[in-house]
């Protein structure tokens, strides 16, 4: 028998076997007597083929018990509200002291709960998108869109933690809109898709506080309004229609028509429709007159309130056609559906539904905004831990002065854009307690439309380049960064894209006839003078200055083709407005780098305040003054465009 005798010390990497005049290495030495296989040195020729083969999988063990130590630590994030130091010293900076306390002990509770219990059910809800069953086994037809029990429990929580029962009980008069965005802001991004129907049913609640809540829908406001989980529903929002996405005028085809006993009968097809496994909708549709005829264009549109099942769980004269395969957000159901008759109730003045429907739309776009923010903080925290424990190049990658400038840019971005929430959530809770002065509400019709539409771009951006810093694991569905990409890419998209949200701020200054943008520069002003006495931001508040004057000559040299120019600057004019007023540079003009430079020159602010706002306003603040001094909107910019795109051939 072979056997091979091992020196007392451990280290002897030889054993006493002899081989072809070598010592043999001891792990081969070893394996010459394991499993079984006895035989001397000078009879191993003669092992059988299958013996070998034991050998050499032995050997392949043996070398992997190397590697198998190496492994890349997965970055991890604690309790999002304490480790979120902006938003801390945002909210010690504006409330009462009295609501800061109460809000920071439950802001640290929730928390806590989103760590160990919410973001469980979050992967739960990737890992188990909605199934759409249309038939049972015997070929009856029944339409049931199944959901997984983690995206139920989502439903749950949002009533227990008052998700959007604390915007309607103003327990904190005008800062509760800002404390519930505050916990909407903490809970997206680890909500497994569930912020889009609370977006929905924030708003659909919204419209109805809006019209006095009429004794026909006190218990529907009380349900979408509700703490209590048995209780609460949850709210769609039916526009989009075959014809057309945001232009519902021209695109919405459901016809309604009115029953003897004044309800109304719809019938139509729903192209996509969000979380269609919601209790009740708010819906568009034409009234046909006796002779069955339809008022076309937004002045024959009027809004209804419908109840998706009846109390036995029956869908209300719907057909589901198919559920929609999304590149992102598959964790909601979205649907296509048929209205065959579905029971509806007439909620606005007749054909003036797209009136009714515009403060669920400003409420839903205040919510893409907080996806948008969270998305961002979301994958910076993750990238600035993974930073802390990857080696590369023999040092951690928060060595590397490159990768903590990446991830510093990035930061700036997410703390201008969330500067920019709470501003505009400030402003709306004043609105809603009859607080906000009339300058205050322009603003806020103006900030909507720039915020939502600046603050989407940035959440893709920023989820590119942060998915990055991680290497190829951030490129693995199993990491879970995939899923955070793909569910923000759709943020320029819901809710109106980028170029029919910039036409919409231009209607703003349209309809206001000048006052909002007066409103506009007058207050960033005024942050500016604030900011002006602090020493160290100097710099930033003249460049701020620089971009207000760019931004009146660009709009004093409009001249007679005044119409044309602002259509083709809209974007790089609502970049522009972002940018200035948060307090930072980007493609449109903002209040971003106003509102930094504010943050920044509190008396207990940090030298990481000043930083930001420093590094925000080394942007191009105005950047449809210099698209514009580029002649990028005149002399047939417009032809050149189409050129540029289709070929001369096409003109």
């Amino acid at each position: 028998m072979f056997a091979c005798r091992l020196p007392w010390w451990r280290s002897s990497v030889t054993c006493n076997s002899w081989q072809s005049g070598h010592f043999l290495p001891w792990d081969r030495c070893q394996m010459l007597n394991i499993k079984g296989i006895n035989t001397t040195v000078g009879q191993e020729q003669q092992v059988s083929m299958k013996e070998k083969q034991v050998l050499k999988d032995l050997e392949m063990q043996l070398a992997r018990r190397d590697t198998e130590a190496l492994f890349q630590e997965q970055p991890e994030a604690g309790n999002q509200y304490l480790e979120d130091t902006l938003l801390r010293s945002y909210l010690k900076t504006h409330l009462p002291p009295k609501i800061l306390e109460e809000v920071h002990q439950d802001l640290e509770r929730f928390g806590n709960r989103l760590l160990t219990k919410i973001q469980p059910l979050s992967r739960e809800c990737e890992l188990n998108p909605p199934v759409f069953r249309q038939y049972d086994a015997w070929g009856r037809r029944v339409d049931h869109i199944h959901t997984c029990s983690a995206w139920r429990r989502m439903k749950e929580i949002s009533a227990e933690e008052g998700l959007i029962a604390e915007a309607y009980e103003k327990r904190y008069s005008n800062w509760s809109r800002l404390y519930q965005a505050v916990k909407l802001y903490l809970f997206s991004s680890s909500s497994g898709g569930f912020n889009c129907p609370l977006a929905m049913t924030d708003g659909a609640a919204k419209v109805i506080e809006s019209l006095g809540i009429p004794g026909s829908l006190k218990n529907a406001f009380d349900r979408l309004t509700s703490r209590d989980p048995e209780k609460f529903w949850t709210s769609g929002q039916w526009m989009t229609e075959r014809r057309g996405g945001s232009d519902v005028a021209n695109g919405t085809e459901t016809v309604a028509r009115k029953q003897p006993d004044g309800t109304y009968c719809l019938y139509g097809f729903k192209w996509f429709t969000s979380a269609a496994d919601s209790d009740v909708t708010l819906t568009l549709a034409r009234i046909a007159d006796a002779e069955g005829q339809c008022t076309q264009g937004s002045r024959g549109l009027s809004l209804f309130f419908l109840r998706v099942r009846d109390e036995e769980g029956k869908l209300n004269n719907i057909q589901v056609q198919r559920l929609k395969d999304k590149l992102g957000t598959r964790q909601m159901a979205t649907a296509e559906l048929w209205l065959q008759g579905a029971r509806a109730e007439l909620i606005s003045a007749e054909g003036r539904g797209v009136a009714a429907i515009s403060n669920m739309l400003n409420i839903t776009r205040i919510h893409n905004v907080i996806g948008a923010v969270a998305s961002m903080r979301r994958m910076i925290s993750l990238s600035r831990d993974y930073a802390c424990k990857r080696v590369a190049f023999g040092k951690l990658l928060k060595d590397h002065p490159l990768h903590m400038q990446t991830i510093a840019r990035m930061e700036v971005q997410v703390r201008g854009a969330f500067l920019l929430l709470m501003e505009i959530v400030r402003l709306l809770g004043l609105a809603e307690t009859n607080l906000a002065s009339e300058q205050e509400q322009l603003l806020l019709r103006l900030l909507i439309p720039v915020a939502k539409l600046y603050t989407g771009k940035q959440a893709s951006a920023v989820a590119v380049e942060a998915m990055e810093s991680f290497g190829g694991q951030g490129y693995m569905e199993d990491t879970g960064l995939p899923v955070i990409l793909r569910d923000t890419l759709v943020l320029s998209i819901w809710e109106g894209t980028t170029n029919i949200l910039s036409l919409d701020v231009l209607r703003s200054l349209a309809k206001s006839q000048g006052q909002v943008m007066a409103v506009f520069l007058s207050t960033v002003q005024k942050k500016l003078e604030l900011a002006s006495g602090t020493e160290d931001l100097s710099p930033a508040v003249q460049r701020a200055r620089e971009a207000i004057g760019s931004l009146r000559q660009f709009l004093a040299a409009a001249g007679s083709e005044r119409a044309l120019i602002m259509e083709l600057a809209a974007r790089d004019f609502s970049y522009s407005l972002a940018r200035i007023y948060t307090g930072r540079a980007t493609t449109a003009i903002t209040e971003p780098w106003t509102l930094l430079m504010e943050h920044a020159a509190r008396p207990d602010a940090s030298s990481t305040d000043v930083c930001a706002a420093l590094r925000w306003c080394n942007q191009e603040l105005c950047p449809v003054a210099v698209e514009s001094a580029r002649g990028s909107y005149r002399g047939g910019a417009a032809l050149q465009d189409s050129a540029l795109v289709f070929g001369t051939s096409r003109l």
